[in-house]
């Protein structure tokens, strides 16, 4: 049911500044990336990239993902994200998924999503 504009190849890419709401401070100091926020904008970057290219009333839902996140980012620090989508199967699709800061790759993997009708209140 995917719409023919959504192919492979489309990508989108977040970039933004490493904050209070995006890090774990157990690590001591002022805190690190957290990997549910480095998840986050996996998702957040894989919505970006076929949302425009849906069909009128359809959106995307997570349902897997499956990353390793090897490097921490300090708080104040710019971390880019990127997803691209690799497979389109049916409503299904699947994004390759990275997470770089200014320094070095600190996360990568893959993240799944489905395409399905948006629910409107009655």
């Amino acid at each position: 049911m995917a719409s023919e504009r959504v192919t492979p190849g489309l990508t989108a890419e977040i970039e933004t500044v490493v904050d209070d709401t995006l890090v774990v401070t157990h690590m001591g100091g002022e805190g690190v990336l957290s990997t549910p926020a480095m998840i986050g904008l996996m998702e957040r970057a894989g919505i970006q990239a076929v949302q425009a290219h849906l069909p009128e009333g359809h959106t995307t839902v997570g349902f897997e993902v499956n990353v390793k996140h090897f490097g921490a980012t300090p708080k104040g620090k710019q971390v880019w994200v990127k997803a691209e989508l690799l497979e389109v199967d049916g409503r299904k699709l699947r994004f390759k998924v990275e997470a770089h800061d200014e320094d070095k790759k600190v996360g990568e993997g893959t993240h799944r999503r489905a395409i399905v009708a948006i629910q409107r209140k009655e």
